[in-house]
């Protein structure tokens, strides 16, 4: 957004939520991530970010105070440090210096945020420290004492095995308050959804429901359908009886498949349609399950439709 159509273009228009016309909360990466996988387009020094621009070669310097700008020019609710994201695996010292650095990024990021000034608008730290416990203690010690609104796990999802995750998440989760918000960052599989929440995180972000919609993946009740599948051909059912979408509702499986089969767009956009309900549908069921302690339930019904295995974040 900062790119195109430019963040101040997107404040001239009345913000983030006018633009999109979305009346709901939004939370903005803070470029860290995205500048992750740019790393030999890049250059990253003490200040922040040089990195050219993927529409026009431009050199640009991402700062700490520039990226909180882009992210309250742009109007969001929830305004994340900005920080390094540590790549799996790393050696030690590298997860040291990395996490150190990030916790300067994110003292600049805050001394941004509250010079500018908005009190509707909430503020995230994010903890780091790659796979490294010490490091991770450190990051966590360091970010709760500059007392953001909200903190988050990040450098997680990014190659590590689902049990090294767990592990993580086990070590770091305590060390974090239970007053405010924990985010786990670039996690969204339903299994890892339903097991951090038994670790104690409360919010996610995620790719997956729209990646996998494109390729022709469903997320259901009963585990992960592919519509490309030859079965669906003929297929007169809906795709999840359960669902109240507009694709469960008014289409068929050999339909959805017809789509995908014919490269037609329609076929993406109503798997999207029905992913993002059934992750609301989770999170909703989850919500409900918490204060009864049918939550173990509910983690067993996940893991029976999808394994115990998980699909990758992203």
């Amino acid at each position: 957004l900062h790119l195109r159509p430019g963040d101040e273009t997107v404040a001239k228009l009345g913000g983030i939520h006018r633009f999109m016309s979305w009346p709901g909360s939004i939370l903005t990466d803070s470029g860290g991530y995205q500048v992750f996988p740019l790393k030999t387009i890049s250059r990253l020094t003490e200040e922040g970010v040089r990195f050219a621009s993927h529409l026009d070669g431009r050199k640009i310097m991402l700062t700490t105070e520039r990226s909180i700008r882009i992210q309250t020019n742009l109007g969001s609710d929830i305004v994340m440090a900005f920080d390094e994201c540590i790549p799996y695996p790393a050696e030690e010292a590298y997860v040291k210096l990395a996490t150190e650095r990030s916790f300067r990024w994110t003292s600049r990021s805050k001394a941004e945020f509250d010079r500018i000034g908005l009190p509707d608008r909430l503020f995230f730290g994010i903890v780091q420290g790659g796979m490294v416990e010490s490091a991770r203690r450190m990051s966590a010690a360091a970010i709760v004492d500059l007392d953001p609104q909200g903190l988050a796990i990040g450098g997680l999802s990014v190659g590590e095995s689902k049990e090294l995750m767990a592990e993580v998440l086990d070590r770091t989760v305590p060390l974090l308050p239970q007053g405010k918000p924990r985010y786990l960052m670039g996690v969204g599989a339903p299994v890892d959804v339903v097991r951090a929440v038994c670790q104690g995180v409360d919010m996610f972000d995620c790719v997956l429901p729209t990646r996998v919609a494109r390729h022709a993946h469903a997320f259901t009740w009963d585990g992960k359908v592919n519509l490309l599948n030859a079965r669906h051909r003929e297929d007169d059912r809906p795709l999840d009886p359960s669902c109240r979408c507009l694709a469960c509702r008014s289409y068929s499986r050999a339909y959805l498949h017809h789509l995908f089969k014919s490269r037609e767009l329609l076929g993406p956009r109503l798997a999207t349609l029905h992913n993002l309900r059934y992750y609301a549908e989770l999170m909703q069921n989850i919500r409900a399950a918490i204060p009864g302690g049918a939550l173990p339930e509910l983690v067993k019904r996940v893991e029976r439709a999808y394994g115990p295995g998980s699909e990758a974040g992203g």
